[in-house]
């Protein structure tokens, strides 16, 4: 749809009383059969989807707000709002809405559902218009002004029409002349008489009557009047704070008053809402929802205009990224850049990215990383690196991969971050958490992007581990030097749970990285060692951390944990936890029973040969005896397996006493693996390769044929003669053996009927090959030769 008078969009009033943006679309008015009547729709402009369908009801409160805004309520808390992208739009619709409820389009406001009582209580006040009749505005007649304005609060018909007669008769400007007569008087009486007119009317919820109170000329006797409560023995200050306390900055001089006006405007509002009003009641909570969306609509156009002035962004930005900038002047540029992200937030969701964008091609992250030694910079910094990673994390990981790698660290972006976490003075941790958060975004590889030329996540992660990981586990390794806790305060404790839970998540979704990492700092250990604080929390994630490496079943962190007998402070917790039905003991009965059930075999023969003694004891759970059931029951596996390979005592020729004396087990293959367990971590892949040399190849003599025209598929390359092959030298009985000769060799192999040309080939090492006769396929063994050890 191309009309672009009807596009508007779509907001709801939420219980936190904000605005949520649901949608934009184009509105019209149309007879809807379901709902019996003339009704607005809504329909998406992405997709056609219905976002709203709302039936103009007679009785339906209708109000309209700054030439472009619609606002109304479904129900009692359930308020709607439509924003206009043309003020032609709006006034379409207005005129459409008030033809169905009878009104004069000219009016901003329709009017009230009346219930029955509503209406007996209304007709028993005389009236001789339809307005209320407001008495003379004068000194005398204050309070009998405030009577009538508090009276009317409780009756909705009775507020649209002491709106109406405010309105109409210009009596907000005549009341707030009367105050500054009565300032001048010093008449407490009348000042708070105009307390609790002006309180009223403010709860009247009237956006034409904030219009009039808001303006340049009037909002500063309306803060006056609010300082004179009753309740107070001393009028409060708020005007002496507004103009000589709080000072406008113009970071860059803004040319367009009416861009200044509004910011000036909505500040005070502002203020007047979250300092001078008081808290409202259960019965008051909606009587101030039109001040909300007041302050919110001004947000969204102040954002709106900045963005649109070039010249103001570029001169900022400029300034910002100029080292010769004063450390004053830049902690006000910051300032200013951080509630610009804030109020971006008022802006719905298409609009808010093309924010954002502007900002990234104007150079918003390369200007953060100037002035960071300073901390009132820092920690703005910090809050717009937070706005920035919700909105694109790809866009700041391409950023701070891309930063100058110096010697010291602490310059990077991320590292600033990390330390503002480390550094939270908040007893409670709020900003860490926060922080927190952000860093787990930033190295979530669900959200890193694969391109054709690279790999966002191979890259960063590489990054970060090599520049970041170090800072970030820097307060556990410190606290855990001495395999004891240095530290064992509450907020220390909060900080290092924090720092695992962000371990925790490495270890699941980060795999080699984190896995190196862990090895070459022996981080498991020092996490253990939090198994002794005093701080149940603590020890739970220090066990949780254990309980995602075993959780991978990964053969390399079991052969670490068996190696530093890292189940040894899981059990002494246990042990020392006694009889206590707790989470901690939950936690690691449940940790030892996955183990059982996953069927963890070098896990548990470490656990039951070194634990068993000290955990026999515990009869509560199933969980130990059947480890130790386990563990028995791989004992007879393996024994029935050597018997089941064990041979007849018979002469051996000579061939065949080679091959088992090469190696007695080699079809179990558990000599090599248990020589893997017991060499170092470090080196134990290199040992391996070496054990392989000595191993037999077990080969298909006919497969060797077709192979030999292929060498390049050979792991080892081989020289057979027909003979050989055929049998020979005793190769038709299956199960014998040939040893191949250590040097190269020059053989004739005979396939079938003819003779082949000679081949000449050399040999690396002398391994053992055991020649089989293949009757089932012609060449199938070409995966096995490829695979090198049977």
């Amino acid at each position: 749809m191309s009309d672009t008078r009807r596009r508007v969009k779509v907001y709801t009033l939420n219980e936190d009383r904000q605005w949520d943006d649901r949608g934009t679309g184009h509105v019209s008015s149309t007879f809807v059969e379901r709902l019996k009547g003339i009704s607005l729709l809504v329909r998406a402009e992405s997709d056609g989807s219905l976002l709203l369908e709302s039936k103009i009801s007679p009785n339906t409160a209708y109000q309209k707000q700054q030439d472009t805004l619609i606002v109304w309520s479904e129900a009692d808390n359930y308020d709607l709002a439509l924003s206009f992208q043309e003020k032609a739009g709006c006034d379409e619709i207005w005129e459409k809405i008030c033809q169905v409820q009878g009104k004069d389009p000219a009016v901003d406001i329709t009017q009230d559902p009346i219930d029955e009582s509503e209406e007996e209580r209304f007709e028993e006040i005389p009236e001789t218009s339809h307005l209320v009749e407001l008495p003379p505005c004068e000194l005398s007649r204050l309070e009998e002004i405030a009577d009538l304005v508090t009276s009317v609060l409780s009756s909705p018909i009775r507020r649209e029409k002491l709106a109406l007669a405010l309105m109409s008769e210009g009596y907000i400007k005549k009341l707030l002349g009367l105050f500054r007569v009565c300032e001048d008087l010093d008449n407490r009486e009348g000042l708070h008489h105009l307390y609790e007119i002006v309180r009223g009317v403010l709860f009247l919820n009237k956006a034409a009557l904030f219009e009039v109170m808001f303006s340049d000329d009037c909002i500063m006797d309306v803060v006056g009047c609010l300082e004179y409560d009753p309740a107070l023995v001393q009028p409060k200050r708020h005007r002496e704070f507004l103009t000589k306390t709080a000072k406008f900055k113009e970071v860059i001089p803004i040319t367009d008053s009416e861009l200044r006006q509004k910011i000036h405007q909505t500040y005070r509002v502002q203020y007047i809402q979250d300092i001078i009003l008081p808290t409202p009641s259960v019965f008051e909570e909606n009587f101030l929802s039109t001040l909300t969306s007041f302050i919110f609509f001004n947000k969204v156009e102040i954002v709106s205009m900045l963005q649109e002035d070039e010249k103001f962004l570029t001169e900022v930005f400029a300034q910002l990224t100029d080292e010769a900038t004063e450390d004053s002047k830049r902690r006000e540029l910051v300032n200013f850049v951080k509630e610009f992200c804030a109020f971006s937030q008022t802006l719905q969701p298409q609009n808010r990215d093309a924010f954002f964008k502007t900002l990234a091609n104007l150079g918003i992250l390369p200007a953060l990383e100037i002035g960071m030694d300073d901390l009132q910079v820092r920690a703005a910094a910090t809050d717009i690196f937070s706005y920035l990673v919700e909105f694109s994390p790809s866009m700041v990981r391409e950023f701070v991969m891309q930063e100058p790698q110096q010697t010291d660290d602490d310059v990077l972006l991320i590292n600033v971050v990390i330390k503002q976490m480390i550094c939270d003075s908040d007893p409670e941790l709020g900003g860490a958490v926060q922080l927190m958060g952000l860093l787990r975004t930033l190295i979530d590889p669900e959200n890193m992007l694969a391109s054709t030329n690279k790999t966002e996540k191979t890259e960063f992660l590489s990054f970060f581990y090599k520049y970041c990981m170090h800072v970030l586990t820097a307060p556990l390794l410190a606290n855990t030097a001495h395999d004891k806790t240095s530290k064992d305060n509450f907020q220390t404790a909060q900080l290092l749970a924090l720092i695992l839970e962000l371990l925790t998540f490495c270890v699941e979704h980060h795999t080699y990285h984190i896995k190196t990492y862990i090895m070459n700092k022996d981080l498991l250990r020092r996490v253990l060692v939090l198994m002794n604080s005093k701080h149940t929390f603590l020890a739970l994630c220090a066990l949780r951390f254990m309980r995602r490496i075993i959780g991978l079943k990964d053969e390399y962190y079991n052969r670490y944990i068996i190696k530093g007998n890292l189940f040894e402070p899981v059990i002494n917790a246990l042990l020392d936890n006694g009889t206590r039905y707790n989470l901690l003991n939950s936690a690691i009965i449940e940790l030892f029973e996955f183990i059982k059930v996953e069927d963890i075999k070098s896990l548990i023969a470490h656990i039951v040969d070194n634990f068993y003694k000290a955990l026999e004891s515990i009869e509560y759970v199933q969980t130990f005896k059947g480890l130790k059931g386990r563990y028995e029951q791989e004992k007879d596996r393996q024994s029935q397996r050597l018997n089941r390979y064990r041979r007849d005592a018979r002469s051996l020729d000579e061939d065949e006493e080679l091959w088992f004396n090469d190696d007695d087990d080699d079809d179990d293959g558990e000599t090599v693996e248990k020589s893997r367990m017991e060499d170092d971590f470090s080196d134990s892949y290199g040992k391996y390769m070496e054990a392989k040399k000595g191993r037999k190849l077990l080969v298909c003599a006919q497969c060797v044929l077709f192979c030999l025209e292929q060498p390049s598929m050979l792991m080892f390359t081989l020289s057979f003669t027909a003979g050989a092959a055929n049998g020979a030298n005793g190769a038709n009985n299956n199960g014998k053996s040939a040893v191949i000769p250590p040097a190269s060799a020059a053989v004739s192999v005979n396939n079938s009927s003819s003779t082949s040309s000679v081949k000449t080939v050399a040999l690396p090492a002398t391994p053992v090959v055991k020649v089989i006769k293949c009757s089932t396929h012609p060449h199938p063994c070409l995966s096995t030769l490829n695979m090198g050890v049977y």
